[in-house]
């Protein structure tokens, strides 16, 4: 309470000293639930039905200098499937102090950071998921040419309202090959990046203190292709589960990624390969494995098309990096590619008198073929090999306007997924095959009014089979818009619909939404990240305020 004090005199002390020479600017945001009873799908509100998380966030600029923090509170409980470290608990969550010129960038405090793709360090807040691992301690930024940067940084990482019990630091490196050379006709780009992470080991010496990784990378594009190439070593570590060392063995692990592309009016091409093994980096040791996405240092996305629709998005991917040596569980990593491709038709042409778009996607992912010897924890894979299917998809859209008031979208999608990926248990039981149909129609009406209607079908033979499912949603304005929606399991045991009814409405920098209804249990992914909620019915709601 008194760090609240502090913060609020502190600020009330800028706007009474500051005034007209400087700018505040941040925000405001709650997420809301009370939970209700609901035989239908088994569920029982707990005694604490009324949950929320609440987020104040309040900057002030003046000049070269920018100060900020941000208050949280989850009381008295924090939303169902969030780090329980958050449960209850409410205080300042960030605080920063930034100077910044043209070549010199500063920040002490908290600070959010990004080497590379992420793949070797992300720090990053997504409230959505419940992650925020900014890290605790200061950033310099330094452009000293300008066709180079380098980036160096140390602290803790955030651990709900305390820190992790390691410390990381890290330095990142970038050079701009055709400015620094005055190449034309090639764009080409370096990068280097090492980040440690230092946590004492107590009384055990046979586990190292200090574990590092280093990575390079190099993005280039000529003419209407263009690519990247990220490669990472991670120095050897500890395997833990569940809070416990596996044992003292020790592994490394490593990191590569590939992307490829093409682009010219019409028509684009992205290709991406992946490879991960152990590559699991966390700010404490024990953290491995924690199904909240809490003190982790690296950003391991699943790398497939994110769906937008109610039945497209009961199966997905989440990527698994992790390395396991156990009776239960044989798995060191994956691999994998996936391929978009995008083509838009000319207006004159028979498909795209009014315009016509088709995006297809094919994605790949399996475990690393390899050899485990249980008893001495041991293991050798292959680079690619022929590892266990873990997820694959096909997907198909078309977009097309018939005109200005009225589109479509048509969408098909093909998918197999382990079912220990959906359950979040060891894999090789069996896959989940399923078929997916998705029809979108939108219509504008005059004065800003618009009616939006989606029917969508899923079939399977296996997990729960058949689903239904619908949208109708209804723009007024551009302010006040409502839907009802309706998830039918009818080829399950209990015939379950999963229903939601709401709306929302906004005016300037307000937006407050409400929905009643149910969720249904299983992965939310967000970029790629996924984090796990627990079937429940109730009412909710968010509001957004900006300033």
């Amino acid at each position: 309470m008194k760090k609240i004090i502090l913060y609020v005199a502190l600020f009330c002390s800028g706007i009474i000293f500051a005034q007209d020479t400087g700018s505040f600017f941040g925000g405001f945001e709650s997420n809301s639930q009370w939970l209700l009873d609901d035989d239908g799908i088994n569920f029982s509100a707990p005694e604490d039905q009324f949950r929320a998380n609440n987020y104040f966030q309040l900057n002030y600029n003046y000049g070269k200098f920018t100060v900020g923090a941000q208050y949280e509170s989850y009381l008295p409980s924090a939303l169902l499937g969030y780090a329980p470290v958050y449960d209850g608990n409410n205080n300042i969550g960030t605080y920063y102090l930034n100077y910044r010129t043209e070549q010199l960038d500063i920040t002490g405090g908290y600070f959010y950071e990004q080497f590379g793709s992420g793949l070797i360090f992300r720090s990053w807040e997504d409230r959505q998921l419940g992650v925020n691992n900014a890290v605790r301690g200061v950033r310099i930024k330094f452009n000293p040419l300008s066709y180079l940067d380098v980036t160096g940084m140390f602290g803790q990482q955030r651990n709900g309202f305390e820190l992790s019990e390691g410390t990381i630091g890290g330095i990142d490196a970038n050079l701009d090959l055709s400015s620094a050379l005055s190449i034309e006709k090639v764009d080409l780009k370096l990068g280097m990046s090492y980040v440690a992470r230092y946590q004492d080991n107590g009384t055990n010496d046979e586990i190292p203190s200090t574990v590092g990784a280093f990575g390079g990378r190099i993005d280039f594009s000529v003419g209407k292709f263009y690519g990247a190439i990220e490669a990472i070593t991670k120095d050897e570590d500890v395997v833990a589960n569940e809070g416990m060392l596996s044992s003292n063995k020790l592994y490394d692990g490593t990191a590569l990624q590939v992307d490829l592309g093409f682009a010219q009016k019409g028509l684009g091409i992205n290709y991406t390969f992946r490879r991960l093994e152990n590559f699991n980096f966390y700010a404490d040791r024990l953290a491995e494995g924690n199904v909240y996405n809490q003190q982790i240092i690296n950003f391991v996305p699943a790398l497939t098309k994110q769906q937008d629709y109610l039945l497209t998005n009961i199966y997905v991917y989440n990527a698994q990096p992790r390395l396991s040596i156990d009776e239960a569980n044989q798995a060191s990593g994956e691999v994998g590619s996936q391929l978009d491709v995008y083509y838009s038709f000319k207006k004159e042409s028979a498909l795209g008198k009014a315009g016509t778009k088709i995006a297809a996607n094919f994605s790949y992912w399996a475990g690393l073929e390899a050899e485990y010897n249980i008893p001495n924890k041991w293991y050798e894979a292959e680079f690619i090999g022929k590892g266990s299917r873990y997820f694959r998809d096909f997907s198909i859209e078309v977009k097309n306007k018939w005109g200005k008031d009225w589109k479509t979208v048509a969408t098909y999608q093909n998918v197999i997924i382990d079912q220990g990926i959906v359950k979040s248990t060891p894999v090789g039981v069996g896959d989940i095959k399923a078929s997916i149909a998705v029809i979108e129609g939108t219509r504008k009406f005059t004065g800003g009014k618009s009616l939006r209607i989606v029917a969508q079908h899923l079939w399977s033979k296996e997990d729960r089979k058949n689903w239904a499912a619908g949208v109708l949603e209804y723009n007024f304005n551009s302010r006040l818009a409502v839907y009802v929606a309706d998830s039918w399991n009818y080829g399950g045991t209990d015939e379950i619909h999963y229903y939601n009814l709401g709306g929302s409405y906004s005016k300037g920098n307000t937006r407050l939404g409400v929905n009643y209804g149910r969720q249904r249990g299983g992965l939310i992914c967000v970029g790629g990240v996924c984090r796990f909620v627990p079937e429940n019915t109730g009412v909710s709601a968010n509001l957004t305020v900006s300033f």
